[in-house]
């Protein structure tokens, strides 16, 4: 092989390395938040991991494309958030039994925020995928409507409006009498 040659593709390799470091290290930054995203809106550890990982590998085939490196964080959590967003539309979602009689508390019960949680958690596992990742944003990773539109690139009323009707639907699931762990 020509000397020539064998310098080029050192050059090639070298670069090529030097821009999967580049790459590592920027991921390397954002993992934890990612990771911290991935949770509140799939409600599950392992999905979470699986999502940012296809995350990490969609950011790796995809990062020649990005025009402002200074915006890497917040393209990289669309990335995310699109992930997780494929996951909730293939889980086969379980579907509960309205309760046909709700048992009234005489006296204060301790475990009734939990069981509130519960049927929360239960309501935000039947909404649609849009509609469970707006509320998670907004709650559990306690984003304000800007910043829900800059990561989920929609204009703040628009965030607004989805926000909001997210709430409609949430509150009819729950008042519906969805009941945690039962299937139809």
């Amino acid at each position: 092989m020509p000397e020539s040659v064998a310098a080029q593709q050192r050059t090639s390799l070298v670069a090529g390395a030097q821009r999967a470091e580049a790459f590592r290290r920027l991921v390397d930054g954002q993992l934890d938040d990612s990771y911290r995203l991935a949770s509140a809106i799939l409600g599950s550890p392992t999905d979470a991991r699986d999502a940012v990982h296809d995350a990490f590998i969609t950011g790796w085939q995809r990062w020649p494309s990005l025009r402002d490196p200074d915006r890497f964080g917040p393209w990289f959590k669309r990335i995310v958030v699109n992930k997780c967003k494929d996951r909730l539309r293939r889980v086969d979602r379980r579907r509960s039994e309205p309760i046909s009689e709700r048992p009234v508390a005489v006296q204060p019960d301790p475990a009734r925020s939990i069981h509130d949680r519960i049927v929360i958690e239960d309501g935000l596992r039947r909404l649609k995928p849009d509609d469970r990742i707006i509320l998670a944003l907004r709650y559990y990773r306690d984003l304000k409507i800007e910043q829900l539109a800059e990561l989920l690139d929609i204009p703040p009323g628009t965030a607004t409006s989805r926000l909001r009707s997210a709430h409609v639907r949430l509150r009819r699931v729950i008042e519906q009498g969805v009941r945690p762990g039962v299937t139809r």
